[in-house]
């Protein structure tokens, strides 16, 4: 008997708990039968169940504290119906969901709905539901939810402190495992290097030295000549380029050049694949003992039989321009816009590149630069190539121009290792190749730049040892059966010998862009809260006056295209109004076109705000919120996809806007936020960039000196674009600045 008596009051117990589940309660019910109710006139009593106060038929509804049962105003629809009424009453019992409660008086107005009952609002935001129902503001206790508004908010605040965390702890040793070789056939160096032309290197560099000024530029004949001695297939390539406007840092406008390469052709294998070993060759005595080493290498390998790829000696005039002219018209392509003769003889398809710079006859170190194009990078197989020869042969051998430490657990190792980090994802975000070799990898060419320093250090290296090295890379790379794909593409540099994967840098970047999408998602829900005509505070503590007229989508549309107006006007005016600028103005083709940049960038400021409220009348609360939802989700998108190609700049470009573009209102202390849109402006983020860098080379920079870098990185951001195709300057203006200026708008919507 005892066991059955067990087994129902069980089942009853366990039905109460499926009856508060299924009606979503999160509260706890007792026992008794019947719910408290509260007359109009506020006072309550015993209505039945025995308990007082209690209407019958319903359970007791507790608060998620375990306080006493709660009052349910009168009107509020139940959860349980009542059950029926005796047989001789005369009124009939309340239907399923029914006002409990006496009939009101003429003239009264209604209850409020349980959904708007200060009381009874569910945490969660539910119609009339008890999850924490009863639970006063400001009452704090255990097992009461939080409300969303606050979620979100404390999640955007912990995401963007954990994204920057994140990036800050990449260069700790165990999230930047050590460098490896994956691919197969440059997985050893045990080749004898045999390299013992170091004499004549320094002999063809004096007669090339001696050449150059006798001509006043690249000795092109003399070059031709002395490769023709070595066996070499030689050919030249004229070349001619007009700037979009003077470039007054390398004094040229007009310029035209000669390329000269020769080509040493694979005696054991048909003419289907290449390596290239470049030397630009600059004004002044830069360089000249580059171009010796090369001739002198090219000496060495005509004599060798083991070449299974076509080898390119190519000395290219003018730098950058010169490479560009040669890789066009190499892959007969018209990029941009480069006028050149062609070229007269190919070899195979390219599969690596090495680019050579020296400053003097000997060197202490080397640094190695991969910042391409747009912030592409190398394969890393090549830098590692590199580095294990360097270990081999005794080399030093530096990147950012800093040496790896040894005590990787020290604090210090860890703040070195933070400003080589820092230092690359500076360069890779400027979107600059830091050399010759950063137009290759636009054709899939893996390449690097090795320079090579005469420091002040003790130990010096001669020729005989670099060439050595380079005649060892060569030769690992003539073994490659296929290109270079095995290792990363994608990867961060705290050392040559660490590095940091995409997969462990990216978590960086997306705590960073959660914070835009929580943000997103709250002005959403903000948005079908007003769709409701709820009568509410809205959760950042904005008042609605009433239920207000839904906005077309015509009202965003004039915001829309002046943004979008203006960054097209960044993008055309400066190069196109140059000439009416010097016109007008005292001030020469190359200060016009930075002039007008940063006069069409603030003039941007002051047209939104001022023409939308002529064209599209005041604003309302929905109007600047749906406004700020297309600017959070397009900022968001934008970032997102810059940071797939170039992780550096979207990192930068993320964690200097998205606080401002999360914070922004038209409501609130308007200077403060004003002044915090600003400081997050990409022409800001440049500014304190280069701050920055020169901070980290140990270099740092006057104010006065600093805007003149800046103004200078201006001008070489569009001169890039125009001669090399890099996509930082049109990016900027045709897609961040509208988005930035969608928010100065929001800010200035009343």
């Amino acid at each position: 008997m005892w066991g059955r008596a067990g087994v129902v009051w069980g089942g009853y117990w366990a039905m109460g708990c499926m009856w508060g589940r299924a009606g979503g309660w999160g509260v706890q019910v007792g026992q008794g039968q019947g719910v408290w109710a509260q007359a109009p006139g506020g006072a309550s009593g015993a209505l039945g169940g025995g308990v007082p106060g209690w209407l019958p038929g319903q359970p007791q509804v507790r608060d998620a504290c375990g306080a006493s049962p709660l009052p349910v105003p009168l009107g509020t629809p139940s959860t349980r119906s009542t059950p029926p009424s005796s047989p001789g009453s005369a009124a009939p019992s309340p239907r399923h969901g029914a006002a409990v409660g006496p009939p009101l008086p003429a003239g009264a107005l209604p209850p409020r709905p349980a959904s708007q009952h200060p009381a009874l609002v569910s945490a969660e935001g539910g119609q009339g539901g008890y999850p924490g129902a009863g639970v006063p503001p400001g009452t704090h206790c255990q097992g009461v939810t939080p409300s969303p508004r606050h979620l979100l908010l404390s999640h955007s605040t912990l995401s963007y402190v954990a994204g920057l965390g994140w990036f800050l702890a990449l260069a700790f040793q165990p999230l930047a495992p050590r460098t490896y070789m994956s691919e197969n056939a440059m997985g050893s160096t045990m080749v004898e290097e045999q390299f013992l032309f170091g004499e004549r290197a320094l002999s063809y560099a004096r007669e090339f030295a001696g050449h150059k000024k006798k001509a006043g530029g690249m000795p092109v004949a003399w070059l031709e000549k002395t490769m023709w001695n070595l066996g070499l297939e030689v050919h030249r390539q004229p070349f001619s380029r007009t700037l979009p406007f003077p470039d007054e840092t390398r004094e040229r406008y007009m310029v035209k050049g000669t390329n000269v390469y020769g080509i040493l052709r694979a005696p054991r294998a048909a003419s289907t694949e290449s390596l290239v070993l470049s030397v630009p060759c600059s004004e002044g005595p830069h360089n000249n003992q580059a171009v010796g080493l090369m001739l002198a290498l090219a000496s060495y390998f005509r004599g060798q039989i083991y070449w299974a790829k076509d080898i390119i000696f190519l000395v290219n005039e003018h730098d950058l321009l010169g490479m560009e002219a040669w890789l066009e018209a190499y892959h007969d392509v018209n990029i941009t816009e480069m006028q050149s003769s062609g070229t007269l003889g190919r070899a195979g398809a390219i599969q690596a590149a090495i680019s050579l710079e020296l400053s003097s006859d000997v060197v202490t170190s080397f640094d190695v630069a991969v910042e391409g194009l747009n912030g592409q990078l190398p394969n890393l197989d090549l830098l590692n190539l590199f580095h294990a020869f360097c270990q081999k042969n005794g080399l030093l051998c530096t990147i950012q121009g800093k040496l790896q430490r040894s005590d990787w657990d020290s604090l210090p190792a860890y703040a070195h290792s933070l400003q080589t980090l820092l230092l690359m994802v500076l360069a890779q975000a400027s979107g600059r190749p830091r050399g010759d070799h950063g137009l290759f990898l636009r054709y899939h060419i893996e390449a690097i730049t090795l320079r090579g320093i005469n420091s002040f250090r003790q130990y010096k290296y001669d020729m005989t040892t670099v060439g050595k090295t380079l005649e060892g890379m060569f030769r690992k790379l003539n073994n490659l059966l296929e290109r270079l794909h095995q290792s990363y593409f994608f990867y961060l540099l705290p050392s040559l010998s660490r590095f940091v994967s995409i997969g462990v840098y990216m978590p960086a970047f997306g705590f960073l862009i959660l914070v835009l999408v929580l943000k997103a998602l709250d002005l959403w829900m903000k948005l079908s809260k007003c769709e409701t005509g709820s009568a509410e505070r809205l959760w950042d503590g904005d008042h609605a006056t009433g239920e207000e007229s839904r906005p077309g989508l015509l009202v965003l549309v004039p915001p829309l295209l002046i943004c979008h107006a203006a960054g097209l006007a960044l993008y055309f005016l400066p190069v196109l109004g140059q000439h009416v600028a010097t016109q007008h103005f005292p001030v020469s083709e190359s200060e016009a076109v930075v002039l007008t940049v940063i006069a069409i960038y603030v003039a941007g400021m002051a047209l939104p705000h001022n023409t939308h409220r002529v064209l599209a009348g005041g604003g309302s609360d929905r109007s600047w919120m749906t406004l700020k939802l297309l600017a959070l989700l397009y900022l968001a998108v934008q970032l997102g996809c810059l940071a797939l190609l170039n992780f550096s700049l979207g990192f930068l470009l993320a964690a200097t806007m998205v606080p401002a573009a999360a914070a922004v209102r038209p409501t609130g202390p308007k200077v403060l936020l004003a002044a915090l849109l600003v400081l997050a402006t990409p022409a800001v983020t440049l500014l304190l960039g280069i701050f920055l860098q020169r901070e980290l080379v140990e270099a740092p920079a006057a104010v006065a000196e600093g805007w003149q870098l800046f103004l200078a990185a201006v001008a070489e951001g569009l001169l890039h674009h125009h001669l090399y195709g890099s996509l930082l300057f049109p990016f900027l203006a045709l897609c961040v600045y509208p988005c930035w200026l969608l928010l100065w708008n929001v800010l200035f919507w009343k």
